[in-house]
C-alpha cells in the first residue's frame, strides 16, 4: 500500500512538471529582425501587396454585404475597420525563414522586373493566403471595429 502511495505521488509530480513545462512555452510567433522587417516592408511596397490585402478584404466585405443585405452604415463601418497594420505580423512571420541577403535579392528582383511582381511570393504562399482569409473573415464579422 505504501508503494502505491509513492507511485501516486510520483505520478502527480510528473503531471505537474509536464503542465508547468507546457505553460512555459513561448506562444508568440517567430518574427524577423528589425532590419529584415524594413526590407520586408520594401518588398511589400514593391509588390503592391498592401493594396492586394485591402482589395481582398473589400471583396469579402462586398460579398458578405450583398449576401446578408447590410445597410450602407454597416458596410461603411466594416469597411472602415480595414487596417493593413493588423495583418502585418502575419507577413513578417511568413518571411522569418529568409536571412537579410535573401530578402535583399528578393527585393531587387521586385524592383527591377515588373513581370516578377505578377509572380508574387506572397499571393502564392498557402499559409499567408490562409491567414489573409482568416483576417478578411474576421473583418467581415466586425472583430476589428473599434468601440
Amino acid at each position: 500500500m505504501k508503494n502505491l502511495k509513492n507511485y501516486s505521488f510520483l505520478a502527480v509530480l510528473l503531471c505537474l512538471f509536464i503542465s508547468a513545462k507546457s505553460f512555459s512555452q513561448n506562444n508568440h510567433p517567430l518574427m524577423p529582425t528589425q532590419q529584415n522587417k524594413i526590407i520586408i516592408d520594401k518588398i511589400v511596397e514593391a509588390a503592391n501587396y498592401k493594396n492586394y490585402v485591402i482589395d481582398f478584404c473589400l471583396a469579402k466585405i462586398n460579398e458578405a454585404s450583398a449576401k446578408e443585405g447590410w445597410n450602407e452604415q454597416k458596410a461603411m463601418e466594416i469597411t472602415g475597420s480595414i487596417n493593413y497594420k493588423n495583418f502585418r505580423d502575419a507577413i513578417y512571420n511568413s518571411f522569418v525563414v529568409f536571412d537579410e541577403v535573401e530578402l535583399e535579392i528578393l527585393l531587387k528582383a521586385y524592383e527591377k522586373d515588373p513581370a516578377y511582381q505578377k509572380q508574387n511570393v506572397m499571393t502564392n504562399n498557402k499559409v499567408l493566403i490562409n491567414n489573409l482569409n482568416i483576417f478578411a473573415n474576421d473583418i467581415v464579422l466586425g472583430k476589428y471595429i473599434s468601440k
